[in-house]
């Protein structure tokens, strides 16, 4: 309990040493507690420069509500999307990127028939963290992941939700079982029926260690659930997450020529083969032609370096597939898994409400660069060059040349780039906070529901 006579000093008193580390073992950090902010007229004014498409309007009744209209040009169009979240999976280790191991043929040959992002990145270093930016598109706020804030992992206008408002089948895919890590409540919770290994026939799984089941038979099971969906011409959204590129790296014998358990490496390998795999299974598939596939990785291989946030570790791939749709290309500019779910709603020309952080990377737009990566105490914002870290304790740097020379300085909070970055984060903390990222369903389908 705080001691001390007036709010001065209890205020002085929570923010001191020993309220820092009650807060970093209960996995709470409180924004407006640790770290800078700003006022809210500042905030507000840099968030509408910041998420100001063309096609948003600003609806949200509170200054710092980022919640938008987006009015998405074209006739809406309903294809299948099968996105897979690649455990671990670093951009570094791909042929196409410098790699002489020959780890990634499958994944080199899609490159060049994709829509390849080459300059994108993960928001943490651990599965939940990307997992919460590709579903919520919501920059990772201090402390553990809202799929791990258990009693309030649930109600967020998600990707699964917006989907499933149109009448898609929703369904996160799991290799392994979903209570690990919170996983099945976040996910039933935000718009999503779960298939984790524990839904699976034991007959069905030909390989599994500690993590689950290796990634051939997930993919199975995923074209099983696409054919059901496509039986009954329902449009779907399968969201998948991996498992076979963890340790301890073991996988189906015969089917790479590196053997299982052996390291990363032969994971990695497995990995790509098994997607190799999946992609002709789905190419014989009668609902292949209208289908998008999306491969990108939760975070990558390994975060750690001699600095607090590392940006070059935070790089991974991002792969939009769908021959018929989408015509294949290179996209250089700077972003990160949450620009995935507004992206994907503008591929589908959706007309939505936005509670998303990200931006649709697919319009013409002049809006600032930027990636928000962070580890569970410090947070950055990456404008393609510079990184400002917000630290607990009020904490403010700067890192120039982020990428390379890397120099570090102290700045105060009218440094341009400081401001950016607080004002994402701080924006992300309220809006959590004051529950302004709810699911609210658009009229219409809540009208048709109310009519059943």
């Amino acid at each position: 309990r705080s001691q001390g006579g007036n709010a001065y000093q209890n205020e002085l008193a929570s923010n001191g040493p020993y309220q820092f580390f009650a807060a970093f073992r209960n996995n709470e950090l409180d924004y407006q507690q640790f770290y800078r902010s700003l006022p809210a007229d500042v905030v507000a004014r840099q968030m509408r420069a910041e998420l100001n498409e063309p096609n948003a309007r600003f609806i949200g009744k509170d200054p710092l509500d980022i919640r938008r209209a987006i009015d998405n040009p074209g006739a809406p169009r309903t294809p299948n999307i099968v996105l897979v979240t690649i455990e671990s999976f670093s951009a570094k280790y791909m042929g196409s990127n410098g790699d002489d191991r020959n780890l990634t043929p499958n994944l080199d040959a899609l490159r060049a028939q994709s829509l390849y992002f080459n300059n994108f990145y993960a928001t943490g270093t651990r599965t939940d963290r990307g997992l919460e930016a590709i579903t919520l598109a919501i920059p990772p706020t201090p402390g553990r992941s809202i799929v791990k804030r258990i009693g309030r992992e649930s109600g967020f206008a998600s990707l699964g939700q917006q989907l499933r408002s149109v009448g898609y089948d929703s369904v996160f895919v799991y290799g392994g079982r979903g209570y690990f890590d919170n996983m099945n409540a976040f996910f039933s919770g935000n718009g999503y029926r779960v298939v984790d290994q524990s839904s699976v026939e034991e007959s069905e799984i030909h390989f599994k260690n500690a993590w689950g089941m290796a990634d051939e038979d997930l993919y199975t099971q995923t074209l099983k659930l696409a054919d059901a969906d496509y039986a009954q011409q329902r449009p779907f959204l399968l969201q998948l997450m991996t498992t076979s590129n963890h340790r301890p790296y073991t996988y189906p014998d015969g089917r790479i020529d590196i053997k299982s358990g052996k390291g990363r490496d032969g994971a990695v390998k497995y990995t790509d083969y098994a997607i190799g795999e999946f992609l002709k299974a789905a190419r014989q598939k009668p609902w292949f032609d209208n289908t998008i596939f999306v491969f990108v990785a939760d975070h990558t291989a390994g975060s750690a370096g001699k600095e607090d946030l590392p940006i070059s570790n935070y790089q991974i791939p991002l792969f939009i597939y769908a021959p018929k749709l989408i015509p294949a290309r290179e996209n250089a500019q700077l972003a990160s898994q949450i620009d995935l779910a507004p992206t994907l709603l503008g591929l589908l020309n959706l007309d939505y409400e936005s509670t998303f952080f990200g931006r649709n990377l697919l319009q013409d737009n002049p809006l600032p660069p930027r990636v928000l990566v962070g580890n569970y105490q410090h947070l950055g914002l990456f404008d393609g060059q510079d990184l400002a870290i917000l630290s607990p304790r009020q904490g403010l740097r700067r890192h120039d040349q982020a990428l390379g020379a890397s120099q570090e300085s102290r700045v105060p909070d009218s440094d341009p780039l400081i401001q950016r970055g607080i004002s994402y984060y701080q924006s992300a903390s309220y809006g959590f906070k004051q529950q302004l990222l709810g699911w609210k369903a658009p009229k219409a389908a809540a009208d048709e529901l109310s009519q059943r």
